[in-house]
């Protein structure tokens, strides 16, 4: 305990120097207003260029906005000085005004016209240099730019998700957005459909290095498929925009309890019409889990007291790859092809000592279980895809055909040991086994068609086919005391077919000031869930329409205002229908649902967003049939076993904020704060009413500090109140993270070295009152880690001007990944 109290303290000093940074060395303010515009060489107005407010004796950052639609910019409070004006916008050569004095006396300044040239006039090649922010907010999400930020060097992307905005991971690796859990996530813009155990294990074995960026999308429009209640985490891999050959190596190291290490190879060739690409990484990954658990199971006879301690060992040897090429056939027409696979290996080596008593302090008897768990996993998907560009106009056709093979073995075993208090054997032991292979297959086809029918009118429309089967086989033996023998208790076979149609249209309309989306989308799902073993079909059909509207209004060139609304569906996930029991020792498992039915959510939110910077948003939703998770306990085994069920309802309100500050050149930082209230109720569960409700936020800081000669270091804090979810109550959590970089070789070789939750801090406690249900969990997973990571690019490393003006990037990524 004298630990952690100094911890705490230590923990708490860094949050607040972090949050209340940005009250300090601010300037002066005045009372002078700066206006001007931008033009392009041609005399037009050029938009949502950044402007910058520079001193001119050592043009040092003052402040900065962004130029309006008109290509005008404002800047107030602007004290006595001298001062330039620059201007830079991606492919216009970076322009600047004539020095200017402002006094306090004067009102307002108006600067003349800034010129700015295209950057393919005068230059041959372009190099890039300049960073984005670590958290930019765009029209219908916000964007995390983890591409070259110091925390996400050797850093899983299951890991560096967790710094995302608004985002939260509990101790069983669910995902969780403002608080709900529900959440789509994709990668590239393609959906995963992979169970929450395999998306984790994918993500654990995803390199940080390959990722460019998250995406947040709270709110998503039917263009999106409808599953997710709140909203899509879009994972966007990188991608290669630069001419001739290039690529980067990259070796990390970690140390926390154990040792970690991965590598990477990225390679790219791009010349004329043909871009070829390819990635290699492999990784070793250690870890220790320790969970204690607490509870206490009321039978008709007597309580009966549970004290169990559990440690967890893991270790994961992974490879991935991802290769493909796209061919411009025409200037208007692009194909592609992307294949991309993985094999995992991941050994699991747990002891569980459980103390069983009449009263709290007793010791009547204990046990020892020790399971052995070797489970792979291997995968293989491939996406053949076209695109085109019909015309200038904006017209345009891309259709997408896909096929993803998971193939995933299990082999368990779980010997138990029967104790009386003073050591000597109460009964004979228990040997269970059980291997579990499983197959998934998944088709998918999409088509999507995009036509203006003006200048400021958009009609889009599209389809989407898709199938997924999975084969689950638990086969199960227990020992007779000679021999192993088939458990019929256990051994089960569940093999789980669901097929999705879906069609959507999308209709936008942009006035003078404010933009409108709307769009319907329909979706018809057949599944059949067949428990071959038990004779036991579930068979569901069911057709749904999922409307979508959009609102934004621009008041002033720094005050935008948007409204939005839609409905989602979240399907159960295969592996919740499946009533398999998995172990961790014959009190404690893991079982599915096959009766689960989905769950609908409608969802609006009111956004505000002030100088393009600071933005608020606020969020209502209500989720019927809320699938949550709940622990349930047996009172004739004396078992807890955790499931899925279906709750009436529950309702859902968020807040949040994001602003990103500049204290000076050196010194920049973000805050997001996301405050939630939830609200779970039931009046059938366990025979009894729930009504679990609590206030909560989640706030997160970053800083950036540039200093010396290209040094780079961040420093990150997070905290995460109480909260309610289900039938639990999750206690607070809090860490902070630091890093620091530093390129050499004419910026080709990057050295970083971070450390993640600093002083250990980082939890996850909860604990349960409810019915029957009695019980507290305390785990600590090994979050504090040292991590070295070097990366070398090599090949050219530039950008041609005309290929870069060609709209590369509009082009969809094609991977789906799998573990």
């Amino acid at each position: 305990m004298k630990l952690l109290n100094t911890k705490i303290p230590a923990f708490l000093l860094l949050v607040l120097m972090i949050l209340t940074a940005s009250t300090f060395a601010q300037a002066p303010k005045g009372n002078t207003t700066v206006s001007g515009t931008l033009q392009t060489d041609a005399g037009k107005p050029l938009d949502y260029a950044t402007v910058t407010l520079l001193r001119a004796k050592d043009s040092s950052v003052v402040k900065g906005t962004l130029s309006n639609d008109a290509g005008r910019y404002i800047l107030d409070h602007i004290p006595a000085g001298r001062y330039i004006i620059a201007a830079t916008n991606m492919g216009y050569q970076k322009s600047s005004s004539s020095a200017f004095d402002v006094n306090a006396t004067q009102g307002t300044i108006t600067i003349p016209a800034i010129k700015m040239v295209a950057a393919s006039r005068n230059l041959q090649a372009v190099t890039i240099t300049a960073a984005r922010p670590l958290i930019e907010r765009k029209l219908d999400r916000t964007v995390m730019n983890v591409e070259n930020s110091v925390l996400a060097a050797g850093n899983s992307a299951l890991e560096i998700l967790e710094r995302a905005p608004g985002v939260t991971i509990d101790k069983d690796d669910n995902i969780s957005l403002k608080g709900k859990q529900g959440v789509t996530v994709m990668i590239n813009d393609k959906l995963t459909y992979m169970s929450a155990s395999q998306l984790a294990t994918m993500l654990k074995s995803t390199d940080g290095s390959t990722i460019q960026s998250i995406e947040i999308i709270t709110n998503p429009s039917a263009k999106y498929d409808a599953s997710g209640n709140s909203g899509i985490i879009n994972i966007k891999l990188k991608k290669n925009k630069m001419s001739g050959t290039n690529g980067s190596v990259t070796a990390n190291a970690s140390y926390g309890k154990n040792f970690r290490d991965n590598t990477s190879l990225t390679l790219n060739h791009k010349q004329g019409n043909l871009n070829v690409f390819g990635t290699l990484s492999r990784g070793d990954i250690n870890r220790e889990n320790n969970i204690d658990i607490d509870r206490v199971i009321d039978s008709a006879a007597s309580k009966t007291y549970f004290k169990q301690n559990t440690s967890m060992l893991n270790h994961v040897h992974y490879n991935n790859y991802r290769v493909g090429a796209d061919y411009n056939t025409s200037k208007i027409n692009t194909v592609g092809f992307v294949v991309n696979g993985d094999y995992t290996n991941e050994y699991n080596d747990n002891k569980s000592t459980t103390f069983l008593g009449k009263t709290p302090a007793a010791n009547d008897a204990y046990q020892n279980t020790f399971t052995d768990m070797l489970q792979t996993y291997g995968s293989v998907s491939a996406n053949l895809n076209d695109k085109w560009q019909i015309d200038t106009a904006g017209q345009e056709l891309s259709v997408d055909l896909d096929y993803s093979k998971f193939k995933n073995n299990s082999n368990a075993k779980y010997d138990t040991y029967f104790y009386r208090p003073d050591g000597s054997n109460l009964m004979a032991p228990l040997f269970l086994r059980n291997q579990t292979p499983s197959n998934i297959t998944i088709y998918t086809q999409k088509a999507d068609y995009a036509l203006p029918l003006s200048k400021t009118v958009k009609f889009e429309t599209g389809v989407k086919f898709s199938s997924v089967k999975t084969d689950n086989d638990l086969q199960a033996q227990i020992n007779n005391g000679t021999t192993f023998v088939n458990d019929t208790s256990r051994t089960n076979r569940f093999i789980y077919d669901e097929r999705v149609s879906a069609g959507y249209i999308n209709l936008s309309k942009t006035f003078k000031n404010t933009s409108i989306q709307a769009g319907l989308r329909a979706e018809r799902t057949s599944s059949t869930g067949n428990l071959i073993t038990q004779s036991q079909v579930v068979k569901r059909s069911y057709l749904d329409f999922f409307p979508s509207v959009f609102i934004n209004h621009t008041l002033s060139d720094k005050h935008e205002v948007g409204v939005s609304y839609s409905r989602r569906i979240d399907r159960p996930n295969y592996d919740n229908l499946n009533p398999f029991r998995y172990y961790l020792d014959q009190y404690t498992y893991e079982q599915g649902n096959p009766f689960l039915k989905p769950q609908y959510t409608n969802t609006f939110e009111l956004s505000y967003t002030y100088n393009k910077t600071i933005n608020v948003t606020l969020g209502y939703s209500r989720t019927t049939d809320v699938s949550v998770e709940v622990l349930l306990t047996d009172s004739i085994s004396k078992a807890t076993y955790q499931t899925r069920a279906n709750l009436q309802k529950q309702d859902s309100y968020n807040i949040n904020i994001n602003s990103p500050y500049t204290i000076a050149k050196w010194w920049t930082g973000n805050i997001n704060f996301n405050g939630f209230y939830n609200a779970f109720k039931s009046d059938s569960l366990l025979g009894g009413t729930l009504d679990n409700s609590q206030i909560a936020f989640n706030v997160r800081a970053t800083q950036t500090f540039l200093f010396g000669k290209g040094y780079k270091a961040e420093l990150s804090a997070n905290y995460q109140s109480p909260q309610a979810y289900s039938i639990f109550k999750l206690r607070q959590q809090y860490s902070a993270d630091a890093g620091i970089s530093h390129s050499y070789l004419n910026k080709k070789l990057n050295i970083k070295l971070s450390v993640t939750d600093i002083f250990n801090t980082r939890r996850n406690n909860l604990s349960t009152r409810f019915q029957s249900v009695n019980l507290d969990i305390r785990q600590k997973n090994e979050t504090r880690l040292g991590r070295l990571t070097l990366t070398y690019n090599f090949g050219n490393n530039k950008i041609k001007a005309r290929q870069h003006q060609t709209g590369a990037d509009d082009e969809k990524g094609r991977v789906k990944s799998g573990g």
